[in-house]
């Protein structure tokens, strides 16, 4: 009987402990989080936009005149005429501007640009000679006008690293422009036009800059350009006066280049 009773015991305690185990809250696994993956900003593609800002001249404000073929009236080949520059010393610069960069091994960038902007450098009055050498007695150089830049446009690689949105990169390449008429000029105020100065020249130009992506296409940017151009100059023309008689310079050549440069601000559409 004792057996009986304690075996009866035990199942009671077993069932009562099922289903007090029952009536507890089932624990649940809470599910992992879940990460979703912001996407890089990537800088390949095309873009274009617009640009504003400062233009300055970098170069020796003197130009040379060299007269290379002697003539009747006496002024020796070698004569080197130098004259005064009137052009602007700074100047507002605006244009725009097409590209297309490439963006591998995670964050080097590699582009090309072109480029067409005004810029207000030229020269628009003559400028006073300041020496003629060697002396030619009787010799009296007419006033030239020294030709500056009007416009100018470059066509450039672009290498650079990214940040994410920010892009840090150097440029260089092909730049061209053009300028003012070239004149002589009497003491009388009568201009004599020798030749035109207003073809393209060609040169090269250096800078750097930096971009930022403010959305996944406006881009904002700041860009730094040294430009050098060249202005060789072989033309016929008067290049001064002995007494009363003109005379004439059977070839000049002016080997001076244009030197400015320009900082700017870019905005610009990435496609």
């Amino acid at each position: 009987m004792t057996r009986t009773i304690l075996l009866a015991s035990a199942a009671s305690f077993v069932l009562a402990g099922g289903a007090l185990a029952a009536d507890l809250p089932s624990r649940v696994e809470a599910p992992a989080p879940v990460f979703v993956a912001q996407p890089v900003f990537s800088w390949t593609g095309f873009y274009a936009g617009v640009n504003a800002g400062v233009g300055f001249n970098a170069g020796d404000d003197r130009d040379s005149v060299v007269v290379v073929a002697p003539n009747a009236s006496g002024v020796p080949a070698g004569t080197t005429i130098r004259y005064g520059d009137n052009s602007e010393d700074a100047s507002f610069t605006g244009g725009g501007f097409i590209g297309y960069n490439y963006q591998f091994v995670n964050n080097f960038v590699l582009g090309a640009e072109a480029d067409l902007q005004f810029v207000g450098l030229g020269d628009d009055d003559a400028a006073a000679p300041i020496s003629v050498t060697p002396v030619t007695p009787g010799f009296q150089p007419l006033r030239r006008g020294i030709s500056g830049v009007d416009w100018f446009g470059t066509v450039r690689l672009r290498a650079g690293y990214a940040f994410d949105r920010t892009l840090v990169y150097a440029t260089g390449g092909l730049a061209y422009g053009g300028g003012d008429d070239a004149r002589f000029e009497t003491a009388a105020g009568n201009r004599v036009f020798f030749q035109d100065d207003d073809d393209v020249g060609f040169g090269w130009t250096l800078g750097a800059g930096i971009d930022y992506a403010m959305t996944d296409n406006l881009i904002l940017g700041l860009e730094g350009l040294y430009v050098n151009l060249d202005r060789d100059v072989d033309a016929n023309g008067t290049a001064g006066f002995v007494g009363a008689a003109a005379v004439p310079a059977a070839s000049e050549s002016n080997d001076d280049n244009l030197e400015f440069g320009v900082v700017r601000a870019r905005l610009s559409y990435k496609f």
